[in-house]
C-alpha cells in the first residue's frame, strides 16, 4: 500500500518547467566567430529563422563541402572576409508586407545558412543564421523563433536591452 501511495504521489506532482528568460524587443548580441562583433538585434517572434546582414555573399566548394564567404554589411564593419561551412540553403518566402498578388508568382529567395555562435547576456548558443543584406534595416541581426527557443527566451516587446552586455 505504501508503494502505491508513493507512486500516486509521484504521478500527481506537476513537472516543474524552467521559466524562460525574459528579453526585450531589442538586445545586444556578440558574434564570437565574427571577430567578437557586438550588434544590435531585433528579437522577432514572427520570424522563424535568424538573419545576419552580410554582403558579397559567395558560396564555394572546399573538400567536397559547401562553404560561404561574406563580409558583414553593418555600420562600421571592417572589410574582413569571413568563411563558414554552409549548414543548408534556406528558401525564404516573400515578406508579409508585400502585395498578395506578387507572392503567387514570386520564387522564394535562397539564402545560405551557417551555424553561428551567438552570445546574449551571459548565454552562448550555436544557432542557424541565414545570410542576407539587411543594410536597409535598422537592426543588422534578426533573432527568429528557432533561435529564441535555443536561448529559452521570452520577449517583452515593451522592453529594450534587458540583458547585460554580452559576456560569454
Amino acid at each position: 500500500m505504501k508503494s502505491l501511495l508513493a507512486l500516486l504521489t509521484l504521478v500527481a506532482l506537476p513537472a516543474l518547467a524552467a521559466e524562460p528568460t525574459l528579453y526585450g524587443r531589442y538586445e545586444y548580441i556578440a558574434l564570437p566567430e565574427i571577430g567578437g562583433e557586438v550588434l544590435k538585434a531585433k528579437m522577432d517572434t514572427g520570424a522563424l529563422t535568424a538573419s545576419l546582414s552580410a554582403k558579397d555573399i559567395e558560396t564555394f566548394t572546399r573538400d567536397g563541402d559547401e562553404w560561404v564567404r561574406f563580409r558583414l554589411a553593418t555600420k562600421g564593419a571592417s572589410n574582413k572576409v569571413y568563411e563558414h561551412k554552409v549548414a543548408r540553403i534556406s528558401k525564404i518566402k516573400a515578406r508579409s508586407e508585400e502585395d498578395e498578388d506578387d507572392k503567387e508568382g514570386a520564387e522564394p529567395t535562397k539564402r545560405p545558412v551557417v551555424d553561428l555562435e551567438l552570445c546574449l547576456g551571459k548565454v552562448k548558443r550555436t544557432v542557424e543564421v541565414n545570410l542576407t543584406d539587411r543594410s536597409s534595416f535598422n537592426y543588422p541581426l534578426l533573432i527568429g523563433a528557432k533561435a529564441l527557443r535555443e536561448f529559452d527566451a521570452a520577449v517583452n516587446p515593451a522592453r529594450r536591452y534587458t540583458a547585460d552586455k554580452p559576456d560569454c
